[in-house]
């Protein structure tokens, strides 16, 4: 069923012109997601309305197993709404953020398009870099309690044996760009632990949507 599923977004996409799969942590992630989500809501309501109609206009009741089936169907139908839902306020960082951001971070690991979220709350992160146990982050969003989304990131890397990292998260875009070429700078030319690097970042967005 779920090969199934796949098979026809992938056609719909196309078809759609929807924009192409966008890998995790990646620039544009976000707003990928959120199509792909409404897409898959939109076609299992489909579903479901199809197979209630169908045995409705089969028996003239709605008395049937095909009804059955529908009222099962919403289950994850349901799910993929609450997909979107949850997806709905989040943006993508801009593209003019991410040009400027890969001029000043060539040399680092970055991550973009994160919603980190714990148990008491959802915390958007536009992007994070990555050098060695140094952690830089940048949100726009003044919502967001940076100390406490600190707090939570080293506890998530600390059970995951990353237990020395340096972070920091700001919302001054100048302030963040202006460390970023700093860190990127202290590690030009230099060997950088990459394959720990990428472990961390793989920690940090399981944490995320």
């Amino acid at each position: 069923m779920k090969k199934w599923m796949e098979k026809w977004m992938t056609m719909i996409r196309k078809k759609l012109h929807i924009r192409k799969a966008v890998k995790k942590g990646r620039p544009g992630y976000l707003e990928y997601k959120l199509q792909m989500e409404i897409l898959r809501t939109v076609i299992y309501f489909a579903i479901v309305a199809a197979l209630f109609w169908l045995g409705y206009s089969q028996t003239h009741s709605n008395q049937n197993l095909l009804t059955v089936v529908a009222v099962v169907g919403c289950l994850p139908a349901s799910k993929a709404l609450v997909g979107v839902i949850t997806r709905l306020p989040h943006r993508s960082v801009e593209k003019r953020l991410v040009r400027e951001i890969r001029e000043k971070s060539a040399s680092l690991t970055m991550i973009y398009d994160l919603v980190l979220t714990s148990k008491e709350k959802i915390m958007p992160v536009e992007c994070i870099a990555i050098s060695g146990d140094k952690i830089l982050g940048y949100t726009s969003s003044d919502k967001v309690d940076t100390a406490y989304a600190v707090k939570f990131v080293k506890e998530i890397l600390a059970q995951n044996q990353f237990s020395k990292t340096n972070m920091q998260l700001l919302h001054q875009y100048g302030d963040f760009l202006s460390r970023l070429e700093k860190m990127n700078k202290a590690v030009e030319g230099k060997e950088s632990p990459k394959e720990q690097e990428r472990q961390i970042a793989n920690v940090i967005l399981n944490i995320s949507l």
